[in-house]
């Protein structure tokens, strides 16, 4: 059992705390520090997004995790450790490295990945340092860290090995159990049992599959039965998945060369990913692809287009495939389209939208079909729990995952005799004792990507454009001379709403004349007070308008004064 060194003072603690991705599924970031309270040196494990959605977040271009708690301590940072590739834990480095000013350390092809984001936001060259895998490490004020190989749906994927002054604790990273996953290393339990024999105060573990019952599938699978389905298949073939799984980008391309079918790529992640993987060494030998152009004069029996827009994306080729066309190349009856994904919480209406959308055209739509076409790229619970026995922590610590996978996991490790405990988003847990305890509860929330504009979620700019997409919108604008006296009557414009009402009048004439009976009886007093102005003028305008067509719209007031 790991136990602190007789040297550590009493007065220290280790701390783990995640900003992101407990409690949720994405939007990833995660600090551990040692030091006496409040003067901890600190380390971040990943920085990714989250990504938004038309109901909650309208307009939005990505989803932050909240770093005003690191960033006022931006002197105590000592590095930031990128587990792997994926957005939900690289997409923000470049957003947030100008706030952290620390410098970030990753495997090869997850740097090469993060070096684009950086150098989009003007980071130094000394932004980023490239680590070589376990037993290779950096050391980082009072932490020791090492990049364990660890199998996931994305090469080059690491558990860290965390050393502290109190014992070691493992974060897991995002991971599954596969011995044969095509591209990237294998899953190796002699690696991992070496890592754990010192022993392990924590394992800071993914939850996301613990709800899943059986024993994880390899990548290695899912061979035979894609070539399979691709000699099969008539006319033009379609396929997309995770830009990010290039071992599924080589399962499938591979299957189509073996088919007699000639690949083309469509989309700037799934180009990005298969040339970043072949630069940095993980694809060798990844099948010759053709042009967009190409493409089009081959016979369509001979095609298959990989493709990005696995989740319904609007902008992604496969919802320009669905709409119409794109590079050039379109569908139509005969051809096949090939759902090699698991549909993340949330993108239902955005996948089925396509999916309807390409059957209007004729196209067979083929999903998942029970696991024939895709693996997960996590552990589930079964594998979870060989993990435990593998790791064998004094205590348990889930993260990556809702609330309710979390307290599954908790459960999981208890029926072993594991002790754990549930900890989300701004808890701060002290793991200094031979128990984990919360020590502090953080301020915690999200930023969001507006444009080029970092906004905070409290700050009331998509509240209120989730208002206006409900209710719509007016503005009432009036004009008032040097003596205080309305010079005509106020004039309303509206945005988004009917402009007939329940008493069959334009919607416009009805609130202007309610409004000018207010303004006629006003007096100079409060014609004078542009706030009670203001907020009079609001409440007769929506007033009206909920009578009139059952909503009360958000209103602008603009009051001019002639001097």
């Amino acid at each position: 059992m790991s136990r602190a060194p007789k040297s550590a003072k009493a007065a220290d603690r280790l701390i783990y705390l995640p900003l992101g991705g407990a409690g949720e599924i994405g939007m990833n970031a995660y600090v551990y520090g040692y030091g006496a309270p409040g003067k901890e040196r600190l380390i971040v494990v990943d920085l990714g997004v989250a990504f938004p959605d038309m109901d909650t977040t309208p307009g939005v271009d990505l989803i932050l995790p909240d770093i005003a708690w690191l960033e006022a301590r931006r002197e105590q940072i000592d590095a930031v450790f990128i587990t792997h590739a994926h957005e939900d834990h690289v997409g923000a480095v470049g957003h947030l490295y100008d706030r952290l000013r620390a410098p970030i350390y990753a495997r090869k092809f997850t740097g090469a990945l993060a070096r684009m984001k950086l150098d989009e936001h003007g980071a130094p060259e000394s932004a980023l340092r490239i680590v070589e895998k376990w037993p290779e490490t950096v050391t980082a004020g009072p932490f020791t860290v090492g990049f364990v190989p660890i199998s996931h749906s994305i090469p080059e994927s690491a558990g860290l090995v965390i050393d502290t002054p109190e014992g070691r604790v493992i974060h897991s990273g995002d991971f599954k159990i596969d011995e044969t996953p095509v591209v990237g290393e294998a899953f190796d339990r002699a690696l991992w049992a070496e890592v754990a024999k010192p022993g392990v105060k924590a394992l800071v573990c993914d939850s996301t599959n613990v709800f899943s019952p059986l024993a994880g599938r390899s990548e290695g699978t899912l061979s035979p039965a894609i070539e399979q389905f691709l000699r099969d298949a008539t006319g033009m073939v379609v396929a997309t998945t995770f830009a990010s799984n290039v071992a599924r980008l080589k399962t499938i391309a591979v299957a189509a060369e073996r088919a007699g079918r000639s690949i083309c790529l469509l989309g700037r992640a799934m180009r990005k990913m298969v040339d970043t993987a072949q630069s940095t060494g993980l694809l060798p030998d990844f099948p010759a692809t053709v042009s967009p152009e190409d493409a089009a004069g081959m016979p369509r029996q001979n095609v298959l287009l990989l493709v990005t827009g696995s989740q319904g994306e609007r902008r992604a080729a496969s919802a320009q495939l669905a709409q119409g066309s794109y590079l050039g190349l379109s569908l139509k009856e005969g051809d096949t389209f090939l759902f090699s994904s698991k549909i993340i919480p949330g993108n239902e209406r955005g996948v089925i939208r396509i999916m309807n959308a390409l059957s209007e055209k004729g196209v067979d739509v083929v999903d998942d079909d029970g696991g024939k076409y895709h693996v997960s790229g996590h552990a589930n619970r079964p594998d979870l729990a060989e993990m435990h026995q593998i790791i064998k922590p004094q205590f348990l610590i889930p993260m990556h995952g809702e609330h309710r996978h979390l307290r599954e996991h908790v459960k999981l490790g208890a029926e072993t005799g594991l002790q754990g405990i549930v900890a989300v988003n701004g808890m701060m847990i002290d793991l200094s004792g031979n128990a984990p305890k919360v020590a502090e509860y953080i301020d915690t929330g999200r930023t969001y990507l507006d444009g080029t504009v970092q906004v905070g979620s409290m700050d009331g700019i998509v509240r209120d454009r989730i208002r206006m997409a409900l209710n719509g919108h007016l503005t009432v604008t009036m004009l008032i001379d040097e003596n205080d006296e309305p010079l005509g009557d106020p004039w309303v414009e509206l945005m988004g709403l009917p402009e007939v009402g329940r008493s069959k009048a334009p919607l416009v004439d009805v609130i202007e004349q309610d409004l000018s009976q207010f303004v006629n009886r006003a007096n100079a007093k409060t014609l004078r007070d542009e706030d009670k102005l203001d907020k009079e003028l609001k409440r007769i305008a929506r007033q009206t308008a909920s009578a009139e067509i059952g909503k009360k719209p958000e209103v602008t007031v603009v009051v001019s004064r002639l001097s």
